[in-house]
């Protein structure tokens, strides 16, 4: 997938009954026009239109770069 990275979004909330603490992850895929991203950077993403069936988000900016 040329100018594409896939994400991991992973989100913590909390059980209303149980109280303990659930995790729950999603897959993203977003488009990086300049395939400046590399496995195990963080960055932001922000929704966009559609720019294909699977892409809604799109690169902001890489907050931290890979070691």
């Amino acid at each position: 997938m040329n100018k594409t990275v896939v994400i991991l979004v992973e989100t913590r909330k909390t059980h209303p009954k149980f109280k303990k603490i659930v995790r729950r992850s999603v897959r993203l895929k977003v488009h990086d026009e300049k395939n400046e991203c590399v496995v195990g950077d963080k960055i932001l993403a922000i929704e966009t239109r559609p720019l294909s069936k699977e892409k809604r988000h799109r690169l902001y900016k890489i907050v931290e770069k890979a070691k």
